[in-house]
């Protein structure tokens, strides 16, 4: 018996027994979860990755342990943003430091890898701190409970759900109190100026960056730049905003349209100058046909360039835009990657050294980033060239979102 209707039985019964008149009752309201938890898995044969989302209730979670069993012969052998283990067909996540917190309606994500042999059923019944998710629980729901996707609460570092419902079709396509917020509307000619400048790094070719009014995401301008192959044909537009504002974490978002697949050889068409890192560039762009974040000190890569890294990586679509967003922690020396709202697994840096992951970037003990400016653009380091477009761009101190 649900207590709402347990409710209504008791209030029946004292007006009868008072005798008292008629009482008409309401109906009650539906139940709402105490929880949501959604399990994307990625199976291959013999092996999967899953990425498993928590959604709060009206309640804030303060630190959490979420649990599940397999209905098959799944074993875990690792995880990323959770302490995960596995006992039977029983497996443990407990929140790490960072993203423990929870708020009311809010999300965080993390991700196992496991094998398996005979079967890979996906789990349905979670429990969350011993309370059960998926189910109807007390009270009546609230609006973000009915709705688990939309906008959650104050971004954090466990904000890892999906961005914000704040998309825009006009210029900035939706920033919140971002310190940066520019779809280029503002840009009155073919080269880029005022709140952006062209930049050539250390050597110039061929490519070229320019306003474009053919090609857009929302409003009726972008930035085209046409990345050349080879060395000396790295092509930027530089933001000119002070971006040392915002902190020690860096909250990014930028849609970005690719006309070529990101090839086999390394290309970057972002980049970020490390103060901390003798001013050397903290790079995204790809490696082996998919997402890579470089450091331009060391070569490091995220993930490794192992084939089972990549995988845990993802392509950028061409010729379409594509909404790429990041969390820069330099305080923690942390990283984490969203592409179309969905947590990357293989370009997350947590601190707890994940094999074909972050093993190799964290062999560099004590890397806390201290970022200063922000470059969109081309560089390729072998004879890979694209045409690509920019638009939409932010950066803060919080989840911007898509």
């Amino acid at each position: 018996m649900t207590t709402n209707v347990r409710r209504v039985i008791a209030v029946v019964a004292a007006a009868v027994a008072g005798g008292g008149a008629a009482v008409a009752l309401a109906p009650a309201a539906d139940a709402a979860p105490a929880c949501q938890v959604t399990y994307q898995g990625n199976p291959w044969p013999g092996g999967f990755t899953a990425t498993v989302r928590i959604t709060a209730g009206a309640q804030a979670v303060n630190g959490w342990t979420l649990t599940w069993t397999y209905a098959g012969d799944q074993r875990i052998t690792s995880g990323w943003s959770a302490a995960v283990s596995q006992s039977g067909q029983t497996v443990t996540a407990t929140n790490l430091a960072w993203n423990g917190s929870i708020a009311p309606g809010g999300s965080t994500e993390f991700g196992v890898q496991g094998t398996w042999a005979a079967a890979n059923p996906t789990p349905t019944a979670f429990t969350l701190n011993g309370v059960a998710c998926n189910e109807p629980g007390p009270g009546p729901s609230s609006p973000t409970q009915s709705d688990p996707s939309g906008p959650s609460g104050p971004s954090s570092p466990s904000d890892s759900a999906g961005p914000s419902a704040s998309s825009s079709t006009g210029p900035g396509g939706g920033c919140g109190s971002a310190t940066l917020c520019d779809g280029f509307e503002n840009q009155s000619g073919g080269t880029p100026s005022g709140a952006w400048s062209v930049v050539y790094p250390n050597c110039s070719g061929t490519g070229t960056a320019t306003v474009d009014t053919s090609v857009a995401r929302g409003g009726g301008k972008s930035i085209r730049v046409n990345g050349g192959a080879g060395y000396c044909n790295h092509v930027f537009v530089r933001s000119t905003v002070d971006l040392t504002t915002i902190g020690r974490v860096w909250y990014g978002r930028f849609y970005v349209r690719h006309t070529t697949a990101l090839p086999a050889t390394h290309v970057t068409f972002a980049a970020m100058r490390d103060a901390a890192d003798n001013g050397r560039d903290l790079r995204i762009g790809g490696q082996n046909g998919a997402l890579q974040w470089n450091r331009e000190s060391d070569d490091a890569t995220l993930p490794e360039q192992s084939p089972t890294g990549v995988s845990l990586s993802r392509p950028l679509a061409t010729g379409t835009w594509t909404c790429v967003e990041y969390r820069v922690d330099g305080s923690a020396g942390q990283i984490q990657t969203w592409v179309g709202g969905a947590l990357v697994e293989g370009l997350v840096v947590d601190g707890t050294p994940t094999r074909d992951i972050d093993s190799q970037w964290l062999g560099r003990a004590n890397w806390r980033p201290t970022l200063t400016d922000l470059r969109l653009g081309w560089e390729s380091y072998g004879n890979d060239a694209d045409t690509l477009w920019f638009d939409d761009i932010a950066l803060g101190a919080t989840r911007i979102g898509c």
